[in-house]
């Protein structure tokens, strides 16, 4: 992801005291907040970011993947009822390369 920081000057960075320390603050630190938010607004222009082609995409698969729901009940249902009549069979076949699997797509 790549952002272009251009045009952003000291007045736009937060130096804002925390709530605290700004209901002892006296009427001098209210101008200069003044002066800080008028400052950033005529610094503002000129601001990008150019998100990168890898960002994009994770962007499109995050959407994706909230179109589906996170656990498939009926298939839960179906491996608890199997498991309670002692009928659910492990391939360990398939389990070993779904794990295999699964490690080269996380380790390449």
């Amino acid at each position: 992801m790549s952002v272009d920081f251009n045009g952003i000057g000291s007045g736009q960075v937060n130096n804002q005291r925390p709530s605290a320390d700004k209901a002892s603050g006296s009427e001098a630190s209210k101008q200069a907040g003044a002066e800080q938010a008028r400052s950033q607004a005529s610094n503002a222009r000129g601001e990008n970011v150019n998100l990168s082609s890898q960002a994009k995409n994770l962007k499109q698969l995050e959407q994706k993947l909230g179109e589906y729901p996170e656990m498939d009940d009926d298939r839960i249902e179906q491996i608890r009822t199997a498991l309670a009549e002692g009928s659910y069979k492990i391939d360990a076949e398939k389990l070993a390369q779904k794990m295999l699997d699964m490690d080269k797509s996380i380790f390449g």
